[in-house]
């Protein structure tokens, strides 16, 4: 019965020094806050985005996947750029018809002169 007593003492000191070694006893500085992980965005702002730039695109993980925010956030800014693309495209094309259309009537014009 002794023995046995002796081994309960000694598992719950045991227990007690492991329990002050992972707090840490309270005497040390308390450890400082870890920052969040957040996602640096590699999405360059001084210049439009390239395929590149999507491909090196990673988020931080997050408990349930990824940060929605880092998410939306990321996907605004492409949605945005690829718009600006598409209207420029579709501007850049309007004034190469005007062009071609400018062009062809220039050419019925000297021929009608000749």
């Amino acid at each position: 019965m002794l023995m046995f007593l002796f081994l309960v003492v000694a598992l719950a000191v045991v227990v007690a020094a492991v329990t002050l070694a992972v707090v840490g006893g309270g005497e040390s500085a308390a450890l400082p806050e870890a920052a969040p992980e957040r996602l640096d965005d590699p999405l360059p702002p001084d210049r439009p985005v390239d395929r590149a730039d999507v491909e090196a695109l990673r988020f931080p993980l997050a408990v349930r996947g990824y940060r929605m925010a880092d998410v939306d956030d990321a996907l605004g800014r492409l949605g945005a750029e690829i718009s600006e693309r598409d209207a420029r495209i579709a501007d850049l094309e309007a004034a190469l018809a005007g062009a071609r259309t400018a062009a062809g009537a220039d050419e019925r014009t000297a021929e009608g002169h000749r």
